[in-house]
């Protein structure tokens, strides 16, 4: 596949910007129910078909260690991303992906390796990355987008204690 990154650009998401990200959120938890067992009562669609809102939206406008990112491609959205300062491993963190979306039409042609690097360079600082276990796909997307990013330094990935976080948690800091 053509990589076509030169035309991603990944910009703050404006107020008037939510119903987007709450519709791409959609699509995200879709994807997400894949990784569950039919049985389990996660990610389950609420009666008006729709699945539940993302838990306290509205902070990533209010608060300033939050971010709420739209992806684009040649102008068009195609992606989110949510950024918060919350650590997962328990050590201090500037930074945490807490949220970070594709859509499948756009996935395997560069465009999220695209995104994470203009991401990451826009906001420098200690990062942190969770990793759910059960997402083979992030977790053969992760390691490699972050470690490829220029400036990152000091990458290393832990493992979470499986009370707070059952996957890796990737560790790395990047210059401004």
């Amino acid at each position: 596949m053509t990589d076509r990154s030169e035309d991603i650009t990944v910009i703050p998401a404006t107020q008037t910007e939510r119903a987007l990200i709450e519709g791409l959120f959609q699509f995200y938890i879709y994807d997400f129910s894949a990784l569950e067992p039919a049985e389990s009562e996660r990610f389950e669609p609420g009666p008006d078909g729709r699945f539940a809102a993302y838990p306290d939206l509205d902070s990533y406008w209010r608060d300033s260690t939050r971010a709420a990112l739209i992806i684009r491609r040649g102008g068009s959205p195609v992606g989110f991303a949510l950024i918060n300062a919350v650590s997962h491993s328990g050590f201090p963190v500037d930074r945490n992906m807490a949220e970070f979306f594709v859509m499948r039409k756009h996935r395997r042609g560069g465009v999220a390796s695209a995104a994470v690097r203009a991401i990451l360079t826009r906001y420098p600082g200690r990062w942190e990355l969770a990793i759910a276990q059960r997402n083979t796909g992030a977790r053969a997307f992760w390691p490699v987008a972050v470690a490829t990013t220029p400036g990152v330094t000091d990458l290393t990935t832990l493992t979470g204690d499986g009370v707070h976080w059952t996957g890796s948690i990737l560790r790395f800091a990047i210059e401004g």
